[in-house]
C-alpha cells in the first residue's frame, strides 16, 4: 500500500492544445433522417433538467484567468466528447455564464443560451460514437446573482462549491454524477494571489503583466460536482501521510498558523479509515479553509471536493474533540462519493450515510460525546430508530429524495441507520467485505442503490434485496435486527423538522457535527 510518484506532462501535453483538440478521425455528416438534437436531460429523478444524453463527457480543460481589479474571470472550457447517437445539435449546462464563442472540431458553430442550457449546433452533424473537441470562450462574474451558484467570493479571489447542481455555474459541461471526466486546471492570477485546483501541480508559468499561470492534473475521472479551483492569498504546505501520501493544504496566509493544529490531524485520520477501507485512491489531500469569515458564504461545514476539502476556517479553530468526527466524514467522501459517485441524486445516502457511519465510530472509538449528549454508537443508533418513522413521513425513505429534502438529516443518519441495520443482521466481518466490494467494482464509476444492494447479496451469500429495500425504501421502519426491544416513536403530523435544513441552510445535518 505505497505511493508512487508519478512524473506528470504539462497540461498541453497530456490533453492538448485547444487548437489541437479536433474530431476524432474525419467526423462525416450523418445521414439527415439520422442525426437530431440531443436529449436535453439524463432524467435524474431528483435534477431532472440536468445533463445531456447524447454524448458523455472524457475530459475537460478549463483556463481561467481572475482579474483582482475588476474581480472577473475570463475563461475556455475544452470539453473532449463522445457522442453516444447521431446529433444535429447538442447542450452544455450553462447558467449566468457569457458565451463569447463555440468551436466545435475546430469549427466555429452557432450557439443560444435558454434557461440553463447553451445549445450548440456544430456546422455539420455529428455522427454517433465519434470523438468530438468542444472549445467554449466566455467570461463569468463570480458575484453575480443567480438562482443557484457554486461561486464563493472572497476578499481576495474566489473559490467553488458545486454540489450538487451548480458546476455549470463555473463553466460549461454536462453536470451529473453519472459522467465521470478526466480534468487538467489552468488557474491565470496576478502575482501575490495563488491560483489552485483538484488534483497536482504540474506547471508554473510567469506570463506578462506579473502573472503567474499555475496547471493542475487530476490524475482520475472526476465528477463535475466535485470540482475545485480556488484564487486568493494562500500558502500551500506539504506533508507527508501514511504510506507516502503526499499531503498538501491550501492556507489563508495570515491563518496559517492558527490552523495548523486542525491541519495536523489529517494524517492520523487518513491512518485511521485506511484500515478500514484500504488505500487512499487518489493522488493527494488535503485541506481547503476558504479565506472566508461570511456565515453565509457557503451553506456547509466542509465540501468534498475532490483532493481538497473545502471548508469554513472558524470550524477548524476548534478543539480536536469538536472537529474530528467531521473531518473523518469528509474525508471518507474520497472513497464514497469521490472514488464511487451516486449515479443519481437519489442514491446521495450512499455518499452521506457512509461519511456519518465512519465518522461516528470515530468519535466514539475516543470516547467523545456526540452534539445529542450520547457516547455510544448502539446509544445514537437506538435514539434514531425511535425516530425512523417520522423522519419518512417528513423526508421520505432514505434512498427516495427529492429537491427539497435532498440533504436532510433522512440521507446523513437516516443512512448510517440501515448500514447499522445490514451490519447487525450480516455481521462485522461480512458488512466490511460488503464495503471492500462496492469500492473495488465501481471503482472511479458511479453506482446506484441497486448497486449496493447486489454486492451484499453476492457478498454475504444471500438475497439482500428484499431486507434493504425495506430499509431504504419503505414508509415504515422495520425492525432492528438484534434488538426486538427497539420501538419507533408515533408520526406527529405536527412536529416541528430540525432534521431539515438545520437553521436554513443545507448540508448542515450530519450527525457528526
Amino acid at each position: 500500500m505505497r505511493y508512487r510518484t508519478r512524473v506528470t506532462a504539462p497540461a498541453a501535453a497530456l490533453f492538448g492544445t485547444a487548437a489541437a483538440l479536433t474530431v476524432g478521425g474525419t467526423a462525416q455528416a450523418a445521414p439527415k433522417d439520422t442525426a437530431s438534437p440531443g436529449p436535453e436531460t439524463l432524467g435524474d429523478p431528483v435534477f431532472p433538467s440536468l445533463g445531456n444524453d447524447g454524448y458523455r463527457a472524457l475530459a475537460y480543460h478549463l483556463d481561467l484567468a481572475y482579474d483582482a481589479t475588476t474581480k472577473l474571470v475570463e475563461a475556455t472550457a475544452t470539453l473532449r466528447i463522445r457522442t453516444t447517437q447521431p446529433l444535429t445539435r447538442l447542450s452544455l449546462d450553462a447558467l449566468g455564464l457569457d458565451i463569447r464563442s463555440v468551436r466545435v472540431g475546430g469549427r466555429t458553430a452557432a450557439f443560444e443560451q435558454a434557461d440553463e442550457k447553451l445549445r450548440i449546433t456544430p456546422a455539420r452533424p455529428l455522427p454517433a460514437k465519434a470523438r468530438v473537441t468542444v472549445c467554449v470562450e466566455y467570461g463569468a462574474d463570480p458575484s453575480r446573482t443567480l438562482a443557484h451558484t457554486a461561486w464563493v467570493v472572497t476578499p481576495d479571489g474566489f473559490a467553488i462549491c458545486p454540489q450538487p447542481n451548480s458546476a455549470h455555474t463555473v463553466f460549461p459541461c454536462n453536470d451529473h454524477p453519472s459522467d465521470k471526466a478526466d480534468f487538467t486546471f489552468r488557474v491565470t492570477v496576478p502575482n501575490g494571489l495563488r491560483g489552485v485546483a483538484n488534483g497536482l501541480l504540474v506547471d508554473t508559468e510567469s506570463l506578462d503583466g506579473d502573472r503567474t499561470a499555475y496547471t493542475y492534473v487530476s490524475r482520475e475521472p472526476m465528477a463535475t460536482e466535485l470540482a475545485q479551483i480556488t484564487v486568493g492569498d494562500y500558502v500551500v504546505k506539504d506533508r507527508q501521510g501514511p504510506n507516502g501520501l503526499p499531503l498538501r493544504d491550501v492556507v489563508p496566509t495570515a491563518r496559517a498558523a492558527a490552523l495548523e493544529p486542525a491541519l495536523a490531524l489529517t494524517p492520523g485520520l487518513v491512518e485511521w479509515i485506511e484500515q478500514r477501507l484500504g488505500a487512499f485512491p487518489f493522488e493527494t489531500y488535503g485541506l481547503l479553509p476558504c479565506n472566508s469569515d461570511n456565515a453565509n458564504a457557503f451553506d456547509f461545514t466542509g465540501l468534498e471536493t475532490q483532493t481538497l476539502t473545502l471548508y469554513k476556517p472558524n470550524f477548524l479553530l476548534q478543539e480536536e474533540k469538536k472537529i474530528g468526527s467531521h473531518m473523518m466524514h469528509e474525508l471518507v467522501h474520497s472513497w464514497f462519493g469521490n472514488l464511487v459517485s451516486p449515479a443519481t441524486w437519489s442514491d446521495l445516502w450512499l455518499n452521506e450515510g457512509h461519511a456519518d457511519f465512519y465518522g461516528l465510530l470515530y468519535r466514539y472509538e475516543r470516547g467523545w460525546t456526540d452534539s445529542l449528549g450520547y457516547s455510544t454508537f448502539e446509544d445514537r443508533m437506538k435514539y434514531t430508530y425511535g425516530l425512523g418513522d417520522q423522519w419518512r413521513h417528513d423526508s421520505g425513505p432514505v434512498a427516495a429524495p427529492n429537491a427539497v429534502n435532498l440533504f436532510d438529516s433522512q440521507r446523513y443518519t437516516g443512512g448510517v441507520l440501515v448500514l447499522y441495520a445490514l451490519r447487525q443482521l450480516v455481521g462485522e466481518d461480512t458488512f466490511h467485505a460488503i464495503e471492500r466490494g462496492f469500492l473495488d467494482r465501481f471503482r472511479n464509476s458511479s453506482a446506484t442503490t441497486e448497486d449496493y444492494i447486489a454486492v451484499a447479496s453476492e457478498v454475504s451469500g444471500q438475497d439482500q434485496s428484499g431486507f434493504l429495500r425495506d430499509w431504504l425504501y419503505g414508509t415504515k421502519t422495520p425492525r432492528m435486527p438484534g434488538h426486538p426491544d427497539w420501538t419507533v416513536k408515533p408520526v406527529s403530523s405536527a412536529l416541528a423538522s430540525p432534521h431539515s435544513r438545520r437553521g436554513g441552510h443545507w448540508h448542515e445535518n450530519s450527525a457528526t457535527l
